[in-house]
């Protein structure tokens, strides 16, 4: 599957690592996801509230279905998630640009997931949809 066609038939995002920083990259990201239609759900044991939708500690705790799996975190940190996205039958893991593991994308192929390693979601919607929201 096309990181198009991806981004044409799933909205729901889960966004580990999300901040709720103006200044971080997962924030301007998420917030043009959000405007462009994407329903998203933060992730991070150390926020409350962030582009005024609720953050969960973890995968585990995020309710109903999830759909994409954008990680904004080290490297180091990709297995768990991965591992918890596999457990909540996410359907597509999405490495953030700069974020890779190898590993961690076989295993999620393994399991029946899509894989985008390294590529920026909002550069990617941005390539084939234009400009759909505000960063």
């Amino acid at each position: 599957m096309t990181t198009k066609e991806i981004l044409q038939m799933y909205k729901k995002i889960a966004v580990v690592g999300l901040s709720s920083d103006p200044g971080r990259a997962s924030y301007g990201v998420t917030r043009y996801m959000q405007n462009s239609g994407y329903e998203i759900t933060p992730v991070n044991p150390n926020e409350v509230n962030v582009l005024g939708e609720k953050a969960y500690a973890s995968l585990e705790e995020v309710p109903g279905p999830i759909e994409i799996v954008d990680i904004f975190r080290r490297p180091e940190f990709v297995p768990e998630v991965v591992e918890a996205a596999i457990r909540r039958k996410a359907k597509v893991i999405w490495m953030q640009l700069g974020v890779a593991h190898e590993e961690s994308a076989q295993r999620a192929r393994a399991a029946g997931l899509e894989v985008v390693m390294d590529l920026c979601i909002l550069q990617e919607h941005m390539k084939y949809f234009g400009f759909g929201g505000k960063v």
